[in-house]
């Protein structure tokens, strides 16, 4: 079988990946090269890491926090798959706690610019305009992606968030 090419990989997704257990930094950078080596994705570009300090759920580490754009030829239920199953051979493990502790995130923030509302998925990622962990790195990708619903770009949707005393510091900042 006629391995694809990167022109085969018509849609396009905006992923969050993110990590606050164990070497958080190192857990990012093998879910993202674990991710570029799945059939159907190819990487076009990842954002500067941050750190993130922990939202909903305050008693846990701080959070090393990126994102990524990919070129695809899966749906978005099979993006999905995919990424469950990165995720659970980083060793991530259902802690009970919402928000809670993980060695390996990933979410689907967009794709294309489809809105989909399925009990599996929601995308746009319904919470995303109230991250500041996830619209940074996104504007650093695609300042002037549209959000479908609300109409906004990533980077305005950034320049709207209230000062909630979150911290997302870019990763040179803190060394």
């Amino acid at each position: 079988m006629k391995k694809q090419s990167s022109a085969d990989y018509i849609n396009i997704a905006y992923l969050s990946t993110g990590s606050n257990m164990g070497d958080k930094l190192k857990n990012c950078r093998n879910g993202l090269a674990a991710l570029g080596q799945t059939d159907g994705i190819h990487i076009e570009s990842i954002s500067q890491f941050y750190q993130t300090e922990p939202l909903e759920y305050s008693d846990q580490p701080w959070f090393i926090n990126a994102a990524v754009c990919i070129r695809t030829s899966l749906d978005p239920l099979a993006l999905l798959t995919v990424l469950k199953t990165l995720e659970q051979r980083s060793g991530r493990v259902d802690s009970g706690i919402r928000f809670g502790p993980r060695t390996l995130d990933f979410d689907i923030i967009f794709y294309n610019d489809i809105v989909l509302d399925t009990a599996m998925l929601i995308v746009p990622h319904p919470r995303l305009h109230q991250r500041e962990f996830v619209l940074r790195p996104i504007c650093e990708l695609a300042p002037e992606l549209m959000h479908p619903i609300l109409k906004k770009t990533a980077c305005q949707l950034l320049a709207a968030l209230e000062a909630d005393g979150q911290q997302c510091i870019p990763m040179e900042q803190t060394v």
